[in-house]
């Protein structure tokens, strides 16, 4: 890779690494369905903005619209509603860590719902290691029954796997005309659509108080710098780099939001979560090939 596509890396750890603490700021002050479709809504203008200076434009037919409403639920929505909902009961770092496992259920559910993209010794081994990692944080916590704590990882860990399987739906589309920014516009887009009953009908927010100006600055952060511009530059690494490098993000992501909780937001950092951390970060270099070569080399050949 080219050192703009490191750069890239490292701009999308700190967009995507912030969300969380953004996260945390935004639901002082909104409900965690208003706070989803505050980040969606916004994002679109500045979206297809980018795609009119680009000199893109969207699709008119139905078959793309649909295709656009089922990205939208399962790669924005639903997770978002989950995530968002998470983290009014464990913080910001942890959730980050939890979202690093998303490559790991993509092995799995591209093993089984595709032709081409089998899982190899390698991918293997990181699929046992990412989920040694999930057992050392959430496995003493569910002897004691499904507490709130227990629930939200389960719900952050459930909004990865719709992000997997986004993944492989994703397939369909990357294999049509449509650019990336214009299938990554149509579906927060409908994300923004589809959110717009499910805060109405479950928040009534006419009914809720005045959020601050932090509230604010959190929905503004999480739609501008972590969905409208992310995704601008997400896929333009993909274009560049190709997909497996752009997962390269997830390693560097929950560094970023630890930290940012850490110094922010007074978070702590339990043992078992970095031990957690840890084989999660094993994981992923063992499904990159980087610790078990050999493994990946005889699987490819």
């Amino acid at each position: 890779m080219s050192a703009a596509d490191w750069g890239i890396i490292m701009l999308l750890s700190l967009l995507w690494g912030g969300a969380f603490f953004m996260i945390e700021l935004g639901l002082r002050g909104f409900p965690p369905n208003t706070l989803v479709f505050l980040r969606l809504a916004l994002a679109v203008p500045p979206m297809l903005l980018i795609l009119r200076i680009m000199g893109h434009r969207m699709p008119r037919d139905g078959k793309s619209w649909g295709q656009f409403f089922v990205l939208g639920a399962i790669n924005a929505a639903f997770p978002f509603i989950l995530f968002f909902w998470g983290q009014t009961h464990i913080e910001s770092g942890l959730a980050s860590i939890l979202n690093a496992t998303t490559p790991l259920w993509g092995v799995v559910t591209a093993h089984f719902l595709t032709r081409d993209e089998k899982a190899t010794p390698a991918r293997i081994v990181g699929v046992l290691l990412g989920l040694a990692g999930i057992v050392v944080m959430v496995g003493t916590d569910a002897l004691g029954g499904l507490s709130g704590s227990v629930l939200a990882q389960l719900a952050c860990l459930a909004a990865t796997l719709l992000y997997a399987l986004a993944a492989v739906y994703g397939r369909t589309l990357s294999q049509s005309t449509m650019t990336p920014l214009v299938v990554a516009t149509g579906q927060v887009t409908t994300a923004a659509l589809i959110m717009l009953p499910v805060m109405l009908l479950a928040e009534q927010p006419w009914n809720l108080p005045a959020a601050g100006w932090d509230a604010w600055a959190g929905a503004a952060g999480l739609a501008i710098p972590s969905t409208a511009i992310a995704y601008f530059f997400y896929f333009r690494l993909i274009d560049s780099a190709g997909a497996s490098n752009a997962m390269l993000v997830a390693f560097i992501m929950p560094v970023i939001a630890v930290i940012v909780g850490v110094v922010a937001l007074g978070e702590t950092v339990e043992p078992k979560e970095l031990a957690g951390a840890a084989l999660i970060a094993l994981g992923l270099l063992a499904m990159d090939g980087r610790l078990l070569p050999k493994f990946s080399a005889s699987a490819s050949a």
